[in-house]
């Protein structure tokens, strides 16, 4: 269970930092729109990524 779980936290970072070694500047308009969002709106983004991750996670098991 560890190992998945060190796995899956690995992936993350890999994905995470794609964008910024990748396209920085892309990254960084992002994340500035990112910033402008109010709470309720980022709120909705995190519950839209928690949901599509545990759907993901659902069917691949």
């Amino acid at each position: 269970m560890l190992d998945s779980l060190l796995l899956a936290l690995g992936l993350v970072l890999v994905l995470e930092g794609l964008m910024p070694l990748l396209v920085p500047r892309q990254w960084r308009a992002t994340f500035r729109q990112l910033m402008a969002l109010t709470d309720g709106q980022l709120r909705f983004v995190g519950l839209i990524a928690v949901l599509g991750g545990l759907l993901l996670v659902l069917l691949l098991k």
